[in-house]
């Protein structure tokens, strides 16, 4: 049995909190519908202070970030189901978040929904938070009266992006702390350890050995113009940004992407698999084809693939079909056309593009993991070799000088 701290709405509409043990969670959310109440949040107790907007007062800290957007948005929806009006949900949200920004947030929400303002337009007067694929399926919801699922299907989406991005981020953690260390390590031996058998070698007066002479050399240049090499990274960076931030930088920065190998074919699936499962959201959600197309082509990272999207739209208006301008879009899995077109065929498109939406973000996540798992080895390997390199060259150096046997 585990214990677990759990946050629901009771039938007079309060929020009560406790803990409460259960063989997993399943079991407990069972027990609380039993006892009249509606779930919000169900966490093991030793993480319950970690997952949920109703539980954190850390936002005072920090800006709205995605994975708040993404719990704010379930337990707006979590709400709903309920069956409590949105501004006696939005409330109780803003009161449990205390001073943080999200409770500022939800005070402007409140303040324009009382003003008269729709749910949409209340959203979509906060750009800066809300992306503008989330404020129009909203506004569908909220026109074919079913606000909760369309939040649901949000939620679900954003979750889905974030577990990936967490995913990642965590499985970078080993190799970045690996990087380092023999980074600091390389610096070390370059700098200060071989530095002291330079002197050694120059009295000898033997003649070094080729790598040897590269080594002093590389550690001589980074002891003596490291801060000309550090103004070159950040010259750099700067040089990258400012052709990111242009439309034709970008342009050849994100064609360059989807022609590197390995991380092309990646980020292709990526934009595929993102593109589908909000196309398919907007779509069942009563937003014509389009107006979800322009509103998917802002959800896209990569410019190139954006450009597909309005070669896509403008075959749509001369009265083709989604499948056939998707099959001659260069960026796109073939499969991705050929799935298209049996939803448009048998009249299942959303079921369909959901369908691809879960293949491709199967098949990223699994390539995702074979890159990760691979990097270790990789990333031991050069650096090894890189240290292997010094220490070869130191030895073979005293070997010269002390005319020794190598």
């Amino acid at each position: 049995m585990s214990l677990f701290r759990y946050k629901a709405v009771s039938q007079g509409g309060e929020v009560v909190e406790g803990e409460l043990e259960g063989p997993d969670q399943s079991a407990v959310i069972e027990r609380l519908h039993q006892m009249g109440h509606t779930p919000i949040r169900v966490d093991e107790s030793k993480s319950a202070n970690r997952g949920s907007l109703l539980q954190r007062s850390v936002f005072g800290a920090r800006a709205i970030g995605r994975r708040d957007l993404a719990l704010f948005t379930r337990e707006v929806a979590t709400l709903l189901g309920a069956g409590l009006p949105l501004e006696r949900a939005l409330v109780i949200l803003a009161t449990l978040s205390d001073q943080s920004p999200l409770a500022r947030l939800i005070a402007r929400l409140l303040e324009a929904i009382r003003g008269g303002s729709s749910f949409a337009d209340a959203l979509a007067a906060r750009g800066e938070v809300f992306p503008r694929y989330y404020v129009s399926m909203v506004r569908a919801g909220e026109a074919g009266g079913a606000l909760h699922v369309v939040l649901e299907r949000l939620s679900e989406f954003m979750e889905r992006a974030q577990e990936l991005r967490e995913r990642v981020r965590s499985a970078l953690i080993y190799p970045i702390t690996v990087a380092v260390m023999a980074g600091a390590a390389i610096a070390v031996m370059l700098t200060v350890v071989l530095p002291q058998f330079t002197s050694l070698f120059e009295d000898a007066g033997a003649a070094l050995p080729p790598l040897t002479r590269v080594v002093i050399a590389v550690g001589d240049a980074v002891r003596d113009y490291w801060w000309l090499i550090a103004a070159v990274l950040v010259l750099l960076v700067l040089v990258v940004r400012a052709q990111l931030a242009t439309t034709a930088g970008r342009a050849r920065w994100d064609s360059l992407a989807l022609r590197t190998p390995l991380f092309g074919d990646l980020i292709a699936k990526a934009e595929t698999a993102r593109f589908s499962r909000t196309l398919a959201t907007l779509l069942a959600n009563g937003v014509p084809m389009l107006a979800a197309l322009e509103i998917v082509k802002e959800t896209l990272a990569n410019s190139m693939t954006r450009h597909a999207i309005e070669d896509i739209a403008a075959s749509l208006q001369e009265g083709q079909g989604l499948a056939e301008p998707l099959a001659k879009a260069p960026h796109f899995p073939p499969l991705s056309a050929q799935l298209v077109r049996v939803g448009e065929e048998t009249g299942q498109l959303e079921s369909m593009l959901f369908k691809v939406a879960d293949i491709f973000d199967g098949e990223v996540q699994r390539s995702v993991s074979r890159m990760l798992s691979l990097l270790v080895p990789a990333l031991t390997l050069v650096l090894g070799g890189l240290i292997a390199a010094i220490i070869g060259a130191i030895l073979s150096a005293m070997f010269a000088v002390y005319d020794l046997p190598f």
